[in-house]
C-alpha cells in the first residue's frame, strides 16, 4: 500500500473539521489552522500540502497570515470562480480541488458524490491520495479537465443555490420538481461561463450529472451563498459580454436576492 502523508488544513468550518476529524481517526492528520490558532507552526513543514477550506472573502487574510515559505505549497478548495483572485495574486499555478461532497453541518461526516473529487496543480497527487484515505473518492486531472469539471461545479452551485431557495426544496427535489426550471437556467449559465473557461458543454448530458450528483447528496437545501464568487460572477460576466440572464434573474427576485451588490 502506497504511504499517505499529511496534509495541512487551513479553516475548521464544515468541511475543514470534517476531514481534519477523519484524518485523525486515521493517523495522517496535518496542522489545522483556525482564525485564532495554528499559523506559526506553519512554517515548521514546508514542502507539505496545504489545504485552503476557507470561505473565498477570507482568502485575501490567508494570504496576508501566511509564511512566505508555505505559498508553493497551496492547494485551494475551490467552491466559486477563483480564477480572476488568483492571476491577481500571482497563485496560477496553485493546486487546486474541486470536493464532490457535502457535509451538512459542523458535526457531520463528508457525503461523497458519485464521482472522484479533481484534483490539479501543485501537490495533487498527494492530496488525492490523501482524501481517498480518508473515504472520500478523488482524481488527480489535467488543467483542461479541471476547467470542464470547474464550470459543472460552479453551475450546479448557482443553479441549485437559487433554486432551492426560490422554490424551498432540496438540491434532489430540483430534478423531481422543477427539471424543466433547471433546463433553462442551466442552459443560461452555460451561456455565460463556457466561452469564459473556454469549454465545450452538452447540456443534456450536462444535466444528468448534475442530477446524478444531487440524488448522491439527497436531502441536502442549497442557497445562494458568497455572491461575488458564484452569482455576482455570472451576473458580471453576461453583462461584460452583452448576455441576459433572464431566468437566473427571475429566479433571485423570487429568492428574495438583490442584485445591487
Amino acid at each position: 500500500m502506497d504511504t499517505v502523508n499529511p496534509v495541512d488544513v487551513i479553516g475548521a468550518g464544515r468541511v475543514g473539521a470534517a476531514l481534519t476529524r477523519r484524518a485523525t481517526a486515521l493517523g495522517v492528520a496535518g496542522q489545522l489552522v483556525t482564525r485564532t490558532a495554528g499559523w506559526e507552526a506553519l512554517a515548521h513543514h514546508p514542502g507539505r500540502p496545504l489545504l485552503v477550506a476557507t470561505r473565498n472573502d477570507d482568502l485575501d487574510g490567508v494570504l496576508v497570515r501566511l509564511p512566505p515559505s508555505r505559498r508553493a505549497d497551496l492547494v485551494f478548495l475551490q467552491n466559486g470562480m477563483l480564477r480572476p483572485w488568483l492571476g491577481a495574486n500571482g497563485l496560477e499555478g496553485a493546486g487546486r480541488l474541486l470536493l464532490y461532497a457535502a457535509v451538512a453541518s459542523r458535526e457531520a461526516e463528508p457525503v461523497p458524490g458519485p464521482d472522484p473529487s479533481p484534483v490539479t496543480g501543485a501537490h495533487a497527487h498527494a492530496v488525492a491520495a490523501w482524501l481517498t484515505h480518508l473515504g472520500v473518492p478523488a482524481a488527480v486531472v489535467a488543467p483542461e479537465d479541471f476547467a470542464s469539471a470547474e464550470l459543472e461545479k460552479l453551475v450546479w452551485n448557482v443553479a441549485f443555490g437559487v433554486i432551492c431557495q426560490a422554490r424551498g426544496v432540496t438540491v434532489d427535489q430540483v430534478c423531481a420538481l422543477h427539471a424543466g426550471l433547471l433546463r433553462v437556467l442551466v442552459g443560461e449559465l452555460v451561456g455565460v461561463a463556457a466561452p469564459a473557461l473556454d469549454v465545450e458543454v452538452e447540456p443534456e448530458a450536462l444535466l444528468r450529472r448534475l442530477c446524478a450528483y444531487s440524488q448522491a447528496i439527497a436531502g441536502y437545501r442549497a442557497a445562494v451563498k458568497e455572491w461575488p464568487w458564484r452569482d455576482g460572477w455570472f451576473v458580471q460576466e453576461a453583462r461584460r459580454r452583452g448576455q441576459t440572464l433572464a431566468m437566473h434573474r427571475s429566479l433571485l427576485d423570487d429568492a428574495g436576492v438583490s442584485t445591487r451588490r
